[in-house]
């Protein structure tokens, strides 16, 4: 093989393979709650759709060139099984709707479309026109897949929240295109090459999104909570201070008070007059009872 006098590239591609590889492997826990709970929920089959159909373009690309592509089609041959896996499951456990939608996605694309491409370039291309019209289209698609996060990316910097983007995939993602970057540097490959300098790019930047987002609520709610405290602590006080202390602490306390104690003089007032007319009235029965004795 040609790969092998370039020490290099093949150290690059061997690095590529296996950091790819994890790649492949980081939807695994995705899928393992979709088996778990028998439903997709939300989640969608393209980003599933469209790595197969990434793979298969560069396998068949790889194919063109001599010798040189070898570990592009070994990686790419291991993600086109994977990915099958995982649109197999999704079609299972999806509703009606929904594998309906993904079979039509998966005809037009992965086998209508790749179908025309390969019967475009066999009959109207040869030799490095070839290799240049399919390298063209691998970095086409590449650039439309690394642009896919950038919707990722609006997300997080509109809720400042890093939920739904972790660290380790756009780790391991920045790994792989930049690996992938010093494979194609290598092997003098531009279409190699070209496409994973974006992904690098974005890869990077989303790593410093999650920087500054991830550290930038942990102090405003260490705030919040201290004001909580404090705030906690301020309304015990307040309370304390309104049971214990005499003076007045507010409008509502001044004015409560006196209600309270006007009204139990008043009871104790009309309880001593209705008492004293009572004692009034038997006074004047028994004079009366008297007169009449006396009579």
């Amino acid at each position: 093989m040609a790969l092998t006098h370039n020490v290099w590239a093949f150290v690059f591609g061997i690095m590529g393979n296996i950091i790819s590889f994890i790649v492949f492997l980081a939807p695994v826990p995705t899928f393992i709650r979709i088996v778990k709970k028998k439903s997709t929920e939300g989640f969608q089959s393209l980003p599933y759709l469209s790595a197969i159909f990434s793979a298969m373009l560069w396998i068949y690309y790889a194919m063109q060139k001599d010798g040189s592509g070898f570990l592009l089609i070994t990686i790419n041959a291991v993600g086109c099984v994977i990915e099958t896996i995982y649109i197999v499951l999704f079609v299972t456990y999806a509703n009606k709707k929904t594998r309906i939608s993904t079979l039509k996605v998966l005809g037009l694309l992965n086998f209508l479309g790749f179908a025309v491409i390969v019967l475009v370039c066999e009959l109207l291309t040869k030799g490095s026109t070839r290799e240049k019209v399919l390298g063209g289209i691998c970095v086409g698609f590449s650039v439309s897949v690394f642009a896919a996060p950038l919707s990722i990316m609006r997300v997080v910097v509109r809720t400042r929240s890093v939920e739904f983007m972790p660290f380790s995939l756009s780790l391991f993602l920045t790994l792989s295109a930049v690996t992938w970057l010093f494979y194609g540097l290598a092997i003098k490959d531009f279409y190699v090459a070209l496409p994973n300098v974006l992904g690098a790019f974005l890869g990077a930047v989303q790593m410093i999104l999650y920087i500054i987002f991830k550290y930038y609520k942990t102090p405003v709610a260490q705030k919040t909570d201290k004001s909580k405290a404090v705030a906690s602590e301020y309304s015990i006080d307040i309370a304390k201070l309104t049971t214990i202390t005499p003076g007045p602490i507010s409008d509502s306390t001044v004015h409560q008070a006196p209600a309270v104690h006007n009204v139990l003089e008043t009871q104790i007032q009309v309880t001593e007059v209705k008492s004293q007319n009572m004692n009034d009235g038997e006074d004047q029965t028994s004079k009366d009872v008297q007169n009449q004795n006396q009579v």
